[in-house]
């Protein structure tokens, strides 16, 4: 599971423009005003192998008793309560205050990891300048600029460092896939019946499945085992909307979906029949298929929609979710346990296919047959010339495409190669991604 890092601090000390600078994006507003922030704020980011979760939080308040400060206060609590490590940030430039010192004796009472962090020290030398933060009693002062980004890689790597996360990040190979059980991550809007479909898989009423949207709010790990194959049924708060979520604990519980989204082998997408395909549900999948998760879609609640409404939604499917044409699609009825025999059948092939071994012969060959029967298209003075595939990475299949000038194959051509894989290896159920990679002259100087 990703790391988590929350931003604390007092109004106006830099944490959105640490958020950005962390994130890589601009998601978070940034101004020279102080309060400007006032909800949690998620982001993802990377620093070589390691990816991790950033939390931006409001001006943090400890004693705030009403008003808006007291529910910024509540926002940050629930964020710290969220995060592995805590990064505390306090402005170099305006030295220590008394809120500091309240923060500071916060965190310390709570005992997580936590990075002193002096943000706005462009210019200022670690030393006496950064000497009065040494009484809030956190350890050392760690001089950053988020504006400029000086310091911010050391920084990432000094959060991550307190957390004993392992340096490399080894492969995964076919007896690890096999050793560990499936895990199957239900994923969709409220009320869809994700709850609902597990207790009909379990036998038993396990989870709460109430007709009301929101009822599930943490992801819940249920393990579970059919024909001999182990399983660990993953059960996720409802998606709705950003502008429609509003309580605090509701905003963790997207939190948890998207992380266990994350670390599943196959996601099962439930749709409600009764409301059709929304926008909302088109997000969902998209952030499925750019999580590189194995996919199938089920639609739930068949049996209460008429003809008319089957046919609307059958359109819908292929409308808005045509970018999911490798996945299986079911119309399945939780409450009546109709359809989930052949369900079950797509997520075992849609394992299979995301954790497939693809021979480096077999791949060249089929690579040279496709190019033999259409030749890539001349772009400019470049004529691409794939040599050799290998796969390069599994859940989801990576394949590696070797030769000459081939950053220059087109999207049209590269869906025709994906075309072909597919076939062969059969990768229904899974996104196929396709690298290439340029063969150096070493005459080129």
């Amino acid at each position: 599971m990703k790391p988590v890092i929350a931003l604390v601090g007092r109004p106006n000390v830099g944490k959105s423009t640490l958020f950005n600078r962390l994130t890589k994006s601009r998601d978070a507003i940034v101004a020279d005003f102080a309060g400007l922030t006032r909800d949690r704020h998620y982001g993802q980011g990377r620093q070589g192998k390691h990816e991790y979760i950033v939390i931006d939080t409001g001006g943090f308040e400890p004693d705030a008793s009403k008003g808006i400060f007291k529910e910024m206060a509540k926002q940050t609590r629930q964020a710290v309560a969220e995060a592995d490590v805590v990064v505390f940030v306090v402005d170099a430039r305006d030295g220590l205050s008394a809120q500091d010192h309240d923060i500071g004796n916060y965190l310390r009472r709570l005992g997580k990891p936590c990075v002193l962090v002096a943000n706005k020290a462009e210019g200022m030398k670690a030393g006496a300048q950064l000497a009065e933060f040494y009484e809030l009693g956190l350890g050392e002062v760690y001089p950053v600029s988020a504006a400029h980004g000086q310091g911010v890689r050391g920084l990432v790597d000094l959060a991550l460092g307190s957390l004993n996360l392992p340096e490399e990040i080894e492969e995964e190979t076919i007896a690890d896939v096999e050793a560990r059980p499936v895990r199957l991550a239900l994923a969709g809007r409220p009320n869809a019946g994700k709850s609902t479909l597990i207790n009909a898989w379990l036998g038993e009423e396990r989870l709460v499945a109430f007709d009301m949207p929101g009822t599930t709010r943490d992801a819940i790990s249920v393990p579970f085992e059919r024909h001999g194959q182990k399983f660990e049924l993953i059960d996720t708060a409802g998606l709705r909307r950003k502008g429609r979520v509003f309580e605090a604990i509701e905003k963790f519980s997207v939190v948890k979906t998207l992380q266990a989204i994350e670390n599943a082998n196959v996601v099962l997408m439930l749709i409600d029949a009764t409301e059709g395909v929304t926008d909302q549900d088109a997000h969902i999948a998209g952030y499925i298929l750019e999580s590189g998760r194995a996919v199938v879609v089920a639609v739930n609640k068949w049996d209460a929609v008429d003809d008319y409404q089957r046919q609307l939604v059958e359109r819908s499917i292929e409308t808005r979710l045509g970018f999911l044409r490798f996945a299986a699609i079911h119309f399945i009825s939780a409450t009546k346990r109709q359809g989930l025999g052949p369900l079950w059948a797509s997520i075992v092939q849609a394992h299979k296919a995301a954790t497939c071994k693809m021979p480096t012969p077999v791949l060249t060959r089929v690579l040279m047959e496709a190019v033999q029967y259409q030749t890539p298209k001349k772009v400019g003075a470049y004529r691409p010339k794939p040599r050799y595939a290998h796969q390069g990475g599994m859940n989801p299949p990576v394949i590696v495409i070797h030769g000459n000038s081939v950053e220059h194959i087109t999207e049209a051509y590269k869906r025709f190669l994906e075309g072909r894989f597919r076939k062969e290896f059969d990768l229904v159920g899974t996104p196929l991604r396709i690298e290439f990679k340029t063969s150096h002259n070493p005459y080129a100087d």
